[in-house]
């Protein structure tokens, strides 16, 4: 038997030897994957699922909606003046920024209007109580109103005040609360306003719940959650060569299951539950936070109110978000199925300076590697002006790192103009180039976290084959993997489960 000094050695010996083995390989994925996003599942994104939303009274006036309101008797439009902090007048013929409200929805019919400047209209609280005046930094009951629609013409409103009474126009630099709105709807009513409103606010869980309200939203909301995937989503993303799922939540998933309004709880049981569906058929899950708090990129899917981006602003807000992170680490990290941690999606440059983004990313690393040494920890790149290399010097610091990017063939002018050819062209060529400019043998790994079926073309079906079949041969070059956005969506060459019943795409 040999000296136990001996075996003291030996066993050191090994242990080292295997820690350096670990220490090189495990930015190795064991697998490649090959993933289908789970959007539009458990962060509301309208356009995927726009009957949700149809339940909603006056749903065209939710939290974000911006509108355009034009004096009948004098023919202009309410202005903010300076943009905001000092009076409301009716003397614009056209409308930009000043002219322009944003709405936060207290209830079907009660709203509070931000201006120009994120000052909210209120009335003068400093002159005889009727005055109009945006200069609220945060709005409470002298900046909430009503909106009255006509019944023959849902366009035509008056807007009661807080003091019981309407505005009205009296002169082009005079806007007063002090009409009993009680005249016919006509043109010389000067209480009565055109109400315009945009058509491309956002719809995400704020919209929705907020909308909806606390009595209807969590009825709503869990019965969407019960019924838009399901089980047999698994069982036939499983059977369909694909090999994980990313799954978008929303931070107040961490605050479950009493989040803060206007959000619903129950989140996080249909997330338990594609934990377990995810271990029944062998798919391993991506955790991808979606919707940070304040909104790192003013989108609609990450839950903004008003298409504000405030995410990143303060240290408290960060810690928030690590705190969310550090939350779900903890709950899944014994499970086989966890995969990955996203630690923030899409954030928006330069509203989220590089600076913000990396001390978030250091923070958010370590919290995840507090509760596990395997999962993968996915960094999403900045949209905007940024550089889709800046953050490997941070990333390559850090084992088992992943640097997200996102490729869609749209929201770019310069596919206004492309055929078939020239998009699937760009998939071998620029996409290749992009894609090997963020590709280093001993940098981050690289994922392709969305990407899509759809274009700007009008194209037939093979023509969607091919297109498909450029993305997936480029994009499997990636060293991480690629996931499509996404699994189920009303329009349909977005929707994987649709593209593959259909043989759009072959995986």
């Amino acid at each position: 038997m040999a000296p136990y000094s001996k075996i003291k050695q030996c066993l050191c010996l090994c242990i080292f030897v295997c820690c350096i083995s670990f220490a090189f390989t495990r930015d190795i994925p064991n697998i490649q994957i090959r993933a289908v996003n789970l959007g539009g599942w458990l962060v509301t994104e309208g356009w995927i699922k726009p009957t949700l939303f149809d339940g909603i009274p006056n749903k065209d006036l939710l939290d974000g909606t911006e509108l355009q309101l034009k004096s009948l008797t004098v023919g202009k439009y309410l202005c903010a003046e300076s943009g905001g902090g000092t009076i409301i007048v009716a003397n614009r013929t056209s409308v930009s920024g000043w002219e322009t409200f944003r709405l936060w929805r207290i209830n079907e019919t009660s709203f509070q209007l931000k201006v120009f400047n994120k000052k909210f209209m209120g009335l003068d609280a400093t002159g005889n109580g009727i005055g109009l005046v945006a200069v609220a930094e945060k709005p409470a009951g002298s900046e909430t109103f009503e909106i009255v629609r006509n019944s023959g013409n849902a366009n035509h409103i008056r807007i009661k005040a807080p003091n019981g009474f309407f505005l009205q126009v009296k002169t082009e630099e005079l806007v007063t609360a002090d009409s009993k709105g009680d005249g016919n709807w006509g043109n010389d009513d000067p209480s009565v306003f055109v109400m315009m409103t945009n058509k491309g606010g956002p719809q995400g869980e704020y919209q929705v719940t907020n909308g909806y309200g606390p009595i209807k939203a969590p009825q709503i909301m869990k019965e969407h959650w019960s019924t838009f995937i399901v089980e047999n989503d698994f069982s036939f993303i499983s059977s369909n060569g694909l090999n994980a799922v990313r799954i978008p939540v929303g931070w107040w998933i961490a605050k479950d299951p009493t989040p803060p309004l206007p959000y619903v709880g129950g989140s996080l049981q249909a997330l338990d539950n594609a934990f377990l569906w995810a271990q029944k058929y062998g798919v391993k899950v991506i955790i991808d936070l979606h919707a940070a708090p304040g909104s790192q990129n003013g989108f609609g899917h990450s839950s903004t109110r008003d298409g504000s981006q405030e995410w990143g602003l303060s240290d408290k807000n960060i810690q928030q978000t690590v705190d969310v992170i550090d939350f779900l680490t903890a709950r899944y990290a014994n499970s086989p199925s966890l995969y990955a941690v996203e630690l923030i999606n899409e954030p928006l440059s330069p509203g989220v300076t590089l600076e913000i983004i990396k001390k978030y990313y250091s923070a958010g690393y370590n919290v995840v590697r507090k509760h596990s040494s395997s999962a993968f920890v996915i960094m999403s790149n900045r949209l905007g002006p940024a550089n889709p290399t800046e953050l490997f010097p941070l990333a390559s610091g850090f084992t088992g790192s992943v640097i997200d990017v996102h490729y869609y063939n749209l929201y770019s002018d310069i596919f206004n103009s492309m055929n078939v050819e020239q998009n699937i062209d760009y998939v071998y060529t620029k996409r290749s180039a992009q894609l090997s400019q963020v590709t280093t043998s001993n940098g981050p790994l690289t994922f392709v976290g969305e990407w899509t079926g759809e274009w700007q073309v009008k194209a037939e079906k093979q023509d969607y084959q091919n297109f498909t079949k450029a993305q997936l041969e480029v994009y499997g070059r990636a060293s991480f993997g690629w996931a499509y956005w996404t699994l189920k969506h009303v329009n349909k060459h977005w929707s994987l489960e649709w593209m593959i019943n259909n043989g759009y795409i072959t995986l």
